[in-house]
């Protein structure tokens, strides 16, 4: 495990060649097929994860249901994961220059999300890559609008590039 990256930022595989995953679009939105009756009294949000090839080949893609795992909160409790509203990438070959988004509705109390970790593990050509973190909170990610959040966003994105600074300061020591 890597890093986390700040929600919106690329993360590209060493291990495959060419292509790069970003989790994007952290906000509150109720799903398309109505609420899930085991989210009740909880808030339901919505994120995109992105894979770009920009290698030579084509790759297939899988990013199914057990390979993003979303946490919320200080103490990390696992999200509500609405698997019936949500959009998977099951084998799609994701030829250069093209993109390719899983579109995943989640839910949780609204006073965790301001704390938002998601985990991903891409699946390409039958071979596991490695797991990365993305970190955000719903309302503090890119777009979000409103002086409130724009300060919190601000907050948020110093606490991470402080620490990844001193992460990477302690290994080059």
């Amino acid at each position: 495990m890597y890093e986390p990256n700040v929600v919106g930022e690329w993360q590209e595989y060493d291990e495959h060649a060419g292509l790069r995953v970003r989790v994007h679009r952290l906000e509150q939105s109720e799903p398309p097929r109505g609420r899930d009756d085991a989210a009740e009294g909880l808030t339901y949000f919505c994120l995109r994860v992105t894979v770009e090839n920009r290698g030579g080949g084509h790759s297939t893609i899988h990013l199914e249901d057990g390979q993003i795992d979303v946490r919320i909160g200080p103490d990390g409790d696992s999200a509500f994961i609405d698997w019936r509203n949500s959009q998977f990438i099951e084998g799609f070959d994701v030829y250069p220059l093209r993109r390719v988004t899983a579109l995943l509705f989640a839910a949780g109390p609204e006073a965790s999300l301001s704390q938002v970790d998601v985990q991903v593990q891409l699946r390409v050509d039958d071979d596991w890559a490695d797991r990365r973190l993305w970190t955000g909170g719903v309302g503090l990610a890119e777009g979000a609008v409103g002086a409130s959040s724009g300060a919190g966003r601000d907050s948020l994105a110093r606490q991470v590039s402080n620490f990844l600074r001193d992460q990477a300061e302690e290994g080059s020591a």
